[in-house]
């Protein structure tokens, strides 16, 4: 009797049809909608696996409703959407998909400082909406990007991509992590600096970091006025790194100058959240890592991950290490 996996999303078929020979495939069929919580709860009765979304959050709810349940597959890097320690206790693996994203966010990320920066959105909707009459000497002017300091917090993978990408544009390189990269400051001529230093002598601050409860706003009204007035604030990371009111004001009384943003604490945003009313605000709807390419390709490690945990066929990117694993 094949064993059973749930998938909450509906994914290429490229990726299903590696599954299809070793297991019983149940997938919600929609694309851009969320499974509901009351059909998770029925499929995960009788899954041995699940690959998820950050879009579901797997609790001891979940957890409870599946007795059988041996992996969950997280088609993400973060998985702050699952009770890990939880699992963990109930010996259920816990899988992710790091590394096949990095350059892709990275990517993105860069391109979000450059519109932010330049104020690329607000210029291209004074475009279409018909106010370019003329040329004048300070019109839509932004912020210069080459020679500027950078500061990374969290300089992991996607850190170190986006710090490649800065030396590029000659920019200085200032970074904060829990714990130094020799390697990689030696190779992009980074500098490794206190919290509180890269805030305060950043042009641009890149939140790259993973969330976890310790770092919940970790960007707060306090570090928001230690940043300088010209200061931009980027965040590809998680929303809840960003006390959103604080940064709101922040942005509104022009104690910092821009912010970009690809993540909210809450997700999809609420359209009449206050960060989205200020022009000096790119907002996004999480696509750090939405390239076709890399998401098939994310699709494709957390299907290998659910098969080769459950068929014990291959390698597996591990979140926790639980007794028989």
């Amino acid at each position: 009797m094949k064993k059973k996996i749930y998938i909450t999303r509906k994914l290429p078929s490229v990726v299903i049809e590696k599954l299809a020979n070793d297991f019983d495939i149940y997938m919600w069929q929609e694309e851009e909608q969320a499974v509901p919580r009351d059909v998770l709860l029925e499929q995960v009765k009788t899954a041995d696996g699940v690959l998820t979304m950050l879009t579901e959050t797997i609790d001891t709810e979940v957890l409870d409703a599946a007795p059988n349940l041996k992996v969950i597959s997280n088609m993400a890097v973060g998985y702050n959407n699952i009770e890990v320690d939880e699992a963990t206790k109930r010996g259920i693996l816990v899988a992710n998909t790091p590394g096949v994203l990095t350059e892709t966010t990275a990517d993105l990320t860069f391109a979000l400082l450059m519109a932010t920066a330049r104020r690329l959105v607000e210029a291209s909707g004074y475009l279409r909406e018909g106010k370019w009459e003329t040329w004048s000497p300070l019109q839509l002017t932004g912020m210069d990007i080459h020679g500027a300091t950078i500061g990374i917090i969290g300089f992991g993978r996607i850190g170190q991509a986006v710090a490649r990408r800065a030396k590029g544009f000659n920019m200085d390189i200032l970074y904060y992590n829990r714990s130094r990269k020799i390697e990689a400051e030696e190779e992009m001529g980074a500098t490794y600096a206190d919290f509180e230093t890269v805030l305060k002598k950043s042009d641009f601050v890149c939140l790259l970091l993973p969330y976890s409860p310790e770092v919940h706003h970790l960007i707060s009204k306090n570090e928001l006025s230690l940043m300088k007035k010209t200061a931009v604030l980027i965040n590809t990371a998680r929303g809840g790194i960003v006390d959103e009111e604080a940064l709101y004001q922040a942005l509104k009384n022009k104690e910092i100058w821009a912010a970009g943003l690809d993540v909210f604490e809450k997700e999809p945003v609420d359209l009449d959240h206050p960060l989205l009313t200020l022009p000096n605000v790119v907002t996004l709807p999480h696509i750090g890592s939405a390239s076709i390419a890399t998401r098939i390709n994310m699709a494709q490690l957390a299907a290998d991950n659910l098969r080769n945990a459950l068929l014990q066929a291959g390698p597996v990117m591990k979140v926790n290490k639980p007794d028989g694993w």
